[in-house]
């Protein structure tokens, strides 16, 4: 009985990985057990001409629960900037049990 309980366990384990369920970012390159990618929208990232930065942040959890407020917008509010340079992301996922997407805006 252990052993038929153990082998569903590991069964229901593997479907659930190979099924692509579960908590993944948003990025063109995602990895199975560990995603930490970082990257920047629009193709190019300049080295200067900004002074500040804004960060936006949104979470899932085993792709069930998503919260949060990840855009453009919220990462301009919360840098105090109104005019964009450029916009990077984060985003990370540990075993598709938990991610963090988080975009990065730099301007003035």
């Amino acid at each position: 009985m252990k052993k038929k309980l153990a082998k569903l366990c590991v069964g229901a384990a593997l479907a659930f990985t190979l099924a692509g369920c579960g908590a993944i970012g948003i990025t063109p390159v995602t990895g199975m057990y560990y995603t930490d990618v970082k990257g920047t929208y629009g193709g190019v990232t300049p080295l200067e001409g900004y002074s500040k930065v804004g960060k936006a942040s949104c979470q899932s959890i085993l792709g069930i629960i998503a919260t949060g407020d990840c855009s453009i917008k919220k990462a301009m509010e919360n840098g105090g900037i109104t005019k964009i340079h450029h916009v990077d992301y984060h985003t990370k996922s540990i075993l598709g049990i938990i991610a963090t997407h988080t975009v990065i805006v730099y301007g003035e």
